[in-house]
């Protein structure tokens, strides 16, 4: 089952020493069934700085793992309570992080859903800040909720 949907992120990232930035984008993207649980993917844009990469979640019930493919490489795994390391490649180099993920919620199906993840990020094993993506996916004939 793959389909067309309308995903909604607000991303809300808090670094050490820095202002708290928040991004919101609304873009079109797909959400494919798979044997694990869902794909949800779509292609970033001049709005997050990440244009002529895609970005795909793999989500499952208690773990969702975030792919970048394109001018931006990376892959970070989100399990509530768990630290994964993870290599995030951009055009100035490749590093690696720590995501330690605080808080993790998945109400996803066929019709669509939220998504919730709240993790720290490590880099060289020292905090450099909080982040936050809420995710809403709906089928574009289905009106947002208010």
């Amino acid at each position: 089952m793959e389909q067309e949907v309308i995903i909604s992120i607000k991303g809300i990232q808090n670094y050490v020493h820095a202002q708290p930035d928040q991004v919101e984008l609304v873009t079109k993207g797909w959400l494919i069934r798979d044997e694990e649980g869902y794909l949800l993917s779509y292609q970033e844009s001049e709005v997050t700085g990440l244009e002529g990469t895609l970005t795909t979640f793999q989500v499952e019930p208690e773990r969702v793992t975030l792919v970048r493919t394109g001018e931006f490489n990376s892959q970070m795994v989100f399990q509530e309570g768990r630290r994964h390391l993870s290599m995030y490649e951009t055009p100035f180099g490749s590093m690696s992080i720590g995501v330690n993920t605080r808080h993790l919620l998945v109400e996803l199906d066929e019709s669509g859903g939220e998504i919730e993840i709240d993790y720290a990020i490590e880099i060289d094993h020292t905090l450099a800040g909080r982040n936050v993506f809420q995710i809403s996916v709906r089928r574009p004939d289905k009106a947002p909720e208010q």
